[in-house]
């Protein structure tokens, strides 16, 4: 595998651990190790470190697409939980858009596990905010 990709500019995303191995306008993918300190009992991931792994990659998405000093946020997020993702494994977002439009983005993300199984879809909606104008 080659090197992470730096998320030093996302100081919650590297808190957690998530990992950028691949980032493109029409694709991230990222990781999220299991720890014992991310996980519910009973030692599985917990489902907002999930959401958290998923929001990271969408908003990544998201700003690989923006232009002239846009910004984002997150104005939407839905989670359909489908497994479990144990403790000492790895859940790897796969991101990649649905709508990719001048004031929105709609990113769908996958979260598997290491056995390739599906454990979430995420669907998320990105606002483009355009810069202030100075008066």
């Amino acid at each position: 595998m080659s090197q992470p990709l730096d998320i030093s500019y996302l100081p919650f995303a590297k808190l957690l651990g998530i990992e950028l191995v691949e980032a493109g306008p029409d694709r991230v993918v990222a990781t999220l190790a299991v720890a014992k300190e991310l996980c519910t009992i009973p030692d599985i991931l917990h489902g907002g470190a999930i959401m958290s792994l998923a929001d990271t990659a969408g908003a990544v998405a998201t700003v690989l697409n923006l232009t002239g000093g846009a910004t984002t946020t997150t104005v939407e997020s839905k989670t359909n939980f489908l497994a479990p993702v144990p403790l000492g494994d790895i859940a790897t977002a796969t991101c990649e858009p649905f709508h990719k439009g001048g004031r929105l983005m709609v990113w769908q993300t996958k979260i598997t596990r290491g056995d390739g199984r599906l454990c979430a879809v995420v669907t998320q909606s990105q606002m483009v905010l355009e810069p202030r104008k100075k008066a």
